[in-house]
């Protein structure tokens, strides 16, 4: 049997990467953050829910794939340069300061090209979609250049993070239609909501140290109050998602799957322990169940 990786901060060790890839590429890997796929699932979620909503059947496989690579490699171009910006402060971070630009396993030239590279990749995939639809993946940009740096601006960089990382409600709609519509927009809303929840669970991990290199989060501004706020960010997330899937015209089995879907947010919300990182990094993770529940939900809906 293959042992079970152990982790260095947060890098596993002795995972997939470090027992198949070549040593030259296993830093790259590793700043895409392929060894952590959780982030790829809640980049991709919000797009194939939006292509779901918008099909008139099934999803289309095709697009449904286009978006796994094109999530996959933005995802790791955001995690690039979001490691570039922070270099400084994840060095004076113990579950930080293994990554390859503060261990010094890539240089910081490097880096920007790999960027670059992964830039061009995702934009050849967002070449595959019509003329707005392209339009609407390049915009996107403007958003995730400028994340790595509000956290030194405001105690909600997961705001910025939900505006971010719930484009793809946006792009998967406009992919199929060629346009964009209520559906969508609030699909997207809801999704800001949702990533308020889950990445203030996750940034409570990171408190203590967020506070002694003066970078903020809502884990802090929040603090004890937090629980109450993830049932306020959870309920209004699952409020917009039932607005969107009745703005799309979705069939009744829709809502109790979305119900359903639901008692996966309450359960964290209710049982997360913000002073246990370990617990908040499981909760956190969780939300892939949630995605894959409410993508069940929505073709549920449509195929009805």
């Amino acid at each position: 049997m293959t042992p079970a990786p152990t982790l260095l901060g947060d890098i596993p060790v002795g995972d997939w990467i470090d027992r198949h890839a070549p040593a030259a590429i296993r830093p790259y890997l590793r700043l895409m953050r392929l060894d952590r796929p959780i982030g790829t699932w809640l980049l991709l979620f919000p797009g194939w829910w939006s292509i779901a909503l918008a099909s008139p059947g099934l999803p289309p496989p095709g697009l449904m794939l286009l978006f796994g690579i094109g999530a996959v490699v933005m995802r790791g171009a955001g995690c690039t340069v979001n490691d570039i910006v922070d270099r400084d402060f994840d060095a004076k971070v113990a579950r930080t300061a293994g990554r390859p630009l503060p261990s010094g396993a890539v240089s910081l030239g490097r880096a920007v090209l790999f960027v670059v590279a992964l830039l061009a990749v995702g934009l050849a995939v967002v070449a595959q979609l019509d003329r707005f639809a392209v339009l609407v993946g390049t915009a996107s940009l403007l958003l995730v250049f400028p994340y790595p740096l509000m956290k030194r601006v405001t105690y909600w960089p997961q705001a910025w993070l939900g505006l971010t990382f719930n484009w793809g409600a946006l792009l998967g709609w406009a992919a199929v239609t060629g346009a964009i519509a209520a559906p969508a927009l609030l699909l997207y809303a809801a999704g800001l909501f949702w990533t308020l929840g889950y990445d203030t669970i996750y940034a409570h991990q990171d408190k203590e140290d967020d506070v002694l290199v003066g970078v903020k989060s809502t884990a802090l501004a929040l603090g004890a109050a937090t629980r109450r706020w993830l049932w306020l960010f959870y309920a209004a997330a699952l409020a917009l998602m039932a607005a969107a899937g009745w703005a799309a015209g979705l069939a009744w089995p829709f809502y109790p799957l979305l119900a359903l879907a639901g008692t996966q947010l309450a359960w964290q919300a209710a049982a997360v322990d913000i002073d246990a990182p370990a617990d908040c990094l499981a909760k956190f993770q969780s939300n892939r169940w949630f995605g894959w529940a409410l993508l069940a939900a929505i073709v549920a809906g449509r195929l009805a």
